[in-house]
């Protein structure tokens, strides 16, 4: 089920989403976030993961870095910094002088 799952995000990511100007206010963007959380926590959570940060993205929200939690969970992670690597952090959480 996995599998069929992440294929069809692929499908989507290479025939639908080129249609349409980017839009997406996260990073990873959502469709890659739907593939990591269903290799991450299962077919069935990662998909309800995966649709909780699609109902999240949206023009009224800032977006900005939120990474797949290790656990399951339909909320936006509240610690993306244990998950930052340095181009990450740059991008997002640039030091201020």
């Amino acid at each position: 089920m996995s599998n069929l799952l992440i294929k069809f995000v692929h499908f989507y990511q290479k025939f639908i989403s080129p249609i349409f100007p980017p839009s997406c206010r996260y990073y990873p963007t959502c469709s890659s976030y739907m593939i990591q959380a269903i290799e991450k926590v299962g077919s069935f959570r990662g998909f309800i993961m995966g649709i909780a940060r699609i109902l999240r993205c949206h023009p009224f929200i800032h977006g900005g870095f939120d990474p797949v939690p290790d656990h399951f969970t339909i909320f936006r992670n509240k610690y993306p910094e244990k998950y930052e690597d340095e181009i990450i952090a740059k991008r997002f959480h640039p030091k201020k002088n």
